[in-house]
């Protein structure tokens, strides 16, 4: 068997990140009676009757509609080397700003991405991550730029439908990467429609259009919740610029030190599994990992969060998704009653739930 020089990505160098000012409640909320945020009161709204958005949300939840489907000949060929290669390119691995991809992100993002502060006025929202980039919205009135000057962030234009604030963006640069490291020209458009039905939650669902170079738009619909009584940690991905030194390795070189499991024992992996703390990241979402056997093979997804990924197994119990390596640990009777998720920062618990 050759050996194989496992690939951890560039993000798991990343320490979990906790929020900020723990002790200091969040003022002018809505509360209930044991002093707990009230999520479930009437939404908030502006002096001049809009909808106010204003807050600190993290992302609970993602749904995709609609994934892209290639129409140029050089994408597909590009998405095998990419996937080839674990992304060591992208956006995170370069410490660059992720674009569009700040919008589409799901919870519990590895690019620290689940958690925005939005700050609203009368002719302007601006979205602040905790990567120190920003959004403008304009509402004033103003058209997109017709020919704009392409860059990480695009250019956004905001109006109002009724209770919908209908986000339009253009003018992004070709450099970052759409979700499941799909390339953009810079003719991508995305709309976005953000609605907020009470007090503690904020509902999303964008469309990202690159005509020349897929067929279908992709369609996604996200989910936050407000966050209380907390505040933003930075995350300064310059900080530690070494992410390379710790891939090497490529997915062929994974896929031929496969080995063969009996179905019987992967059936026994099959389950739900929940972070245990302290390793939750920034936005204080409990990870939870759906496996599944199917076809004589294990699959994994976050829930939440993306796509279903094949686990190759390297033994009866370490398997790779991906770049990164999950072991499971088995009681007396071969039944998996946890997993470890291991990153260079150290292995993180999940814990069987079903």
């Amino acid at each position: 068997m050759r050996p194989v020089a496992i690939t951890i990505v560039a993000f798991a160098l990343t320490v979990p990140l906790s929020a900020q000012w723990l002790t200091e409640p969040t003022r002018g909320i809505p509360r209930t009676a044991d002093g707990k945020p009230n999520l479930a009161a009437p939404a908030p709204r502006t002096p001049d009757g809009k909808p106010d958005f204003s807050g600190l949300w993290t992302r609970v939840s993602r749904a995709v509609l609609a994934d892209l489907k290639p129409v140029q000949d050089w994408v597909e060929p590009l998405l095998r080397q990419r996937r080839e290669d674990f992304g060591k390119d992208n956006m995170t691995i370069a410490c660059l700003p992720l674009g569009p991809r700040y919008i589409t992100s799901p919870a519990n993002d590895v690019n620290a991405t689940g958690m925005t502060k939005v700050v609203q006025t009368t002719s302007l929202i601006v979205i602040l991550n905790p990567d120190l980039t920003y959004r403008q919205i304009f509402l004033d009135g103003r058209a997109l730029e017709k020919d704009p000057n392409p860059n990480w962030m695009g250019y956004s234009v905001g109006r109002w439908d009724g209770d919908t604030l209908v986000v339009e963006s253009a003018g992004f640069n070709d450099r970052t990467w759409l979700d499941g490291n799909y390339p953009h020209t810079e003719a991508l458009r995305v709309t976005e429609r953000y609605r907020r039905p009470d007090f503690g939650h904020l509902e999303l669902e964008v469309t990202l259009e690159d005509r020349g170079l897929y067929a279908n738009p992709f369609r996604a619909r996200l989910v936050a919740e407000l966050t209380a009584d907390t505040e933003m940690l930075e995350y300064v991905c310059n900080e530690n610029t070494r992410s390379r030194e710790g891939m090497s390795g490529k997915l062929s070189d994974v896929q031929q030190s496969e080995i063969r499991i009996d179905a019987d024992i992967l059936r026994r992996y099959a389950g739900t599994y929940a972070e245990m703390m302290p390793y939750w990241t920034d936005s204080n979402v409990q990870r939870r990992f759906e496996i599944t056997f199917s076809d004589g093979a294990l699959f994994l997804q976050a829930v939440a969060a993306g796509a279903r990924t094949r686990l190759v197994p390297l033994s009866e119990t370490i398997f790779l998704n991906g770049g990164l390596r999950l072991e499971f640990i088995r009681d007396g009777r071969g039944v998996a009653t946890h997993l470890l998720d291991g990153h260079v920062s150290g292995d993180y618990k999940f814990e069987r739930t079903k």
